[in-house]
């Protein structure tokens, strides 16, 4: 997942906007007490985050894949007053963990967090989105872009993490969450009804533009 050197991403993170303390929390309880840390955005991808939050000011964010909440966080920091981030995990496990980060947050009441099939749960939502950001299970990329896509407007952006795949898209016999991200990538790149860019941030971000 990690493509620079050690000393390159600690000049990065130094020149990077810090955590707030309820962040910190969460990355360095998550890093300790939950399987798969990786999974969890940490400061620089986190920042990237917030940072395009804010510059955009949505309305609604839907987030596909919660994890321990810290993403979800991030991306509220740039709502708009009175705007709402509808969070789905299909993890149980993690429900009480995440919902006692949330309540630490100043964001709590405009995070809507879901438990259950994303699959199930995004068709039934009647929401436009202004920015989506999916970090779910790979093999469903596809589905999930398909399911939000006619759910944005012109100019709503979706950011899909980890279309790199730890290097796995350029190395041959690709698995198959390999193949499921290959399968996205091609997606995103082959329709016209969006702009992509793919960002070497961390394992990969896809920025995708609806026109």
């Amino acid at each position: 997942m990690d493509f620079l050197p050690e000393d390159i991403q600690r000049y990065v993170g130094s020149h990077t906007s810090e955590e707030s303390d309820l962040l910190k929390k969460i990355n360095r309880e998550t890093h300790a007490h939950v399987l798969r840390s990786r999974m969890l955005s940490g400061q620089v991808q986190g920042r990237f985050l917030s940072m395009i939050s804010k510059m955009m000011k949505p309305k609604t964010i839907l987030e596909i894949g919660t994890y321990t909440g810290y993403s979800a966080i991030c991306l509220a920091e740039g709502l708009q007053p009175g705007g709402k981030l509808i969070t789905i995990d299909i993890n149980e496990e993690l429900e009480d963990r995440v919902r006692n980060y949330l309540k630490e947050s100043e964001y709590d009441s405009q995070i809507d967090f879901r438990i259950g099939d994303a699959g199930k749960i995004i068709p039934i939502l009647t929401e436009t989105f202004d920015l989506v950001f999916i970090d779910a299970d790979k093999e469903n990329y596809s589905l999930y872009y398909d399911l939000v896509i006619d759910k944005l407007p012109s100019g709503g952006v979706i950011l899909a993490d980890n279309v790199l795949w730890s290097g796995k898209v350029v190395q041959p016999n690709p698995d198959k969450d390999t193949q499921a991200i290959l399968e996205f990538n091609r997606k995103v790149q082959s329709d016209s009804r969006v702009e992509d860019l793919l960002l070497p941030l961390r394992d990969g971000v896809m920025m995708i533009r609806k026109r």
